[in-house]
């Protein structure tokens, strides 16, 4: 069935000797079809479909949800309908199993909502130029990412790795502690310290003796995994901390329990920056707003995450990173939203979240320390002297992202082809260290760098 008007596409099919069904709308589903070609609007398009195109798609998006219809669904560019610049879904969209597209993807490809529509996308080089535009998202590939991971050599230490501040935890949420710590560790931190209450600390102690339980000095801070908004003795000692990392620009990822505090934290003067990475879902993401002065509900942030990330950034100076499918990091300057994709579905599962904020903090105390590495005029280490761009946090925060997705890929079992199987998050903290070799071997498969 093809979702167009009959012309050499058709007759191309047909001479290779493929049935060309022409679809109208009073066929049930797709006719028998084991394809629908979608080409009935591009990416000139704006708004809704129109009526009739709508009544077209109806039967087939009633034939049921992608992966249990009848037949697959091939889009010319994007899903008819959808926002082809801000992913929004403004109407009714026949959520395709294969997108191809021309030159670059478009907004519609790497934003949520309509993202989720696209299924698996091939992007087609037609030797055409790059539009001149500064992109409204891109997609870091991993090659890219792995640039930033740097394995260390004889003369590192733990300062030079990089040393993590944990504040995560509480009497009623202790294993988020056990969590953070866990993926910090095994994602490559120099060393973790962790401030919690003493039951947290001996949890996190029995399975992860190497943690310091005491604070000191860190590069990079968790503030908030697991912590309770009714623990007012906490919340003043996360207080504290969220005020220190403000005004002494240390990095942090500031998530969970610790987000609710920035709005107050912001009106007693606290000044967020690039370095502070917020990690709220689309709840947290529309709470925030709304404290910050720029109401939204949560159904507001869902329609259009794509403005909402901005708008957080622009309204904090710290940069975001959005927990949806895709995945979005925006930062409070005028670049692009990057765009990652979050892997498999088993991990929407308790804890996944704490094992994200200690990956991404891990990223962070590494590029600090290896800003201070490049600061010192006695350092010989190439490694520290590599591009100053492993301090982007929006691209740490993507890394993090990869790193997740992909020890959530092996934890599961799960990958082109492959349903997988359940993960518990604490099964994430474990595939971590193979997670992090195979994105680094993507680095060394790409430009012959040692593994």
């Amino acid at each position: 069935v093809t979702l167009a008007g009959a012309g050499d596409g058709d007759a191309d099919a047909e001479s290779a000797g493929a049935a060309v069904a022409r679809f109208l709308a009073e066929a049930p589903g797709a006719g028998g079809a084991a394809l629908v070609i979608d080409g009935l609007t591009g990416i000139g398009a704006r708004g809704p479909l129109r009526r009739r195109a709508a009544e077209l798609i109806a039967p087939l998006r009633g034939a049921g949800p992608r992966g249990e219809r009848p037949f697959r669904v091939l889009a010319v560019d994007l899903p008819s309908g959808t926002g082809v610049d801000d992913g929004t879904l403004p109407g009714p969209v026949l959520t395709a199993d294969r997108s191809v597209t021309f030159t670059c993807p478009r907004g519609a490809h790497l934003l949520p909502p309509a993202a989720r529509a696209v299924g698996r996308l091939d992007v087609v080089d037609l030797g055409l130029p790059l539009p001149r535009e500064t992109p409204l998202a891109v997609r870091p590939d991993d090659a890219d990412l792995a640039r930033l991971l740097r394995a260390p050599g004889g003369a590192d230490h733990k300062y030079t790795r990089g040393v993590v501040g944990v504040w995560a935890g509480s009497l009623a949420y202790p294993g988020a502690a056990v969590l953070t710590c866990s993926a910090a560790v095994r994602a490559g931190a120099g060393m973790v310290r962790l401030v919690a209450p003493r039951r947290v600390t001996d949890l996190v102690l029995a399975r992860r003796p190497e943690v310091v339980p005491a604070p000191g000095r860190a590069q990079a801070l968790v503030l908030g995994p697991g912590t309770d908004p009714a623990d007012a003795p906490r919340a003043v000692e996360l207080r504290r901390a969220l005020d220190a990392a403000a005004r002494d620009f240390l990095p942090a990822v500031i998530d969970a329990g610790a987000l609710g505090l920035l709005p107050a934290a912001m009106a007693d003067g606290a000044r967020p920056g690039a370095v502070h990475v917020l990690t709220p879902h689309a709840g947290e993401a529309a709470a925030l707003l709304t404290a910050l002065g720029r109401t939204r509900t949560r159904a507001d942030v869902e329609a259009a995450p794509a403005e909402a990330a901005r708008a957080l950034a622009e309204a904090t100076g710290a940069t975001v990173l959005l927990k949806d499918t895709p995945t979005l990091i925006a930062g409070p300057g005028p670049g692009p939203v990057l765009s990652v994709d979050p892997g498999p579905g088993w991990l929407a599962t308790a804890g996944s979240g704490d094992v994200l904020a200690g990956i991404l903090g891990a990223l962070l105390a590494a590029a600090r320390a290896q800003e201070e590495g490049r600061a010192r005029p006695d350092s010989a280490d190439p490694a520290a002297a590599e591009s100053a761009e492993s301090a982007d946090p929006a691209l740490a925060a993507a890394l993090a992202v990869r790193l997740h997705a992909l020890a959530g890929e092996l934890a599961a079992g799960a990958g082109p082809g492959r349903t997988g199987r359940p993960l518990a998050a604490d099964d994430l903290t474990r595939a971590l260290p193979a997670a992090w070799s195979a994105l680094h071997g993507a680095r060394s498969r790409h430009d012959g760098a040692p593994r």
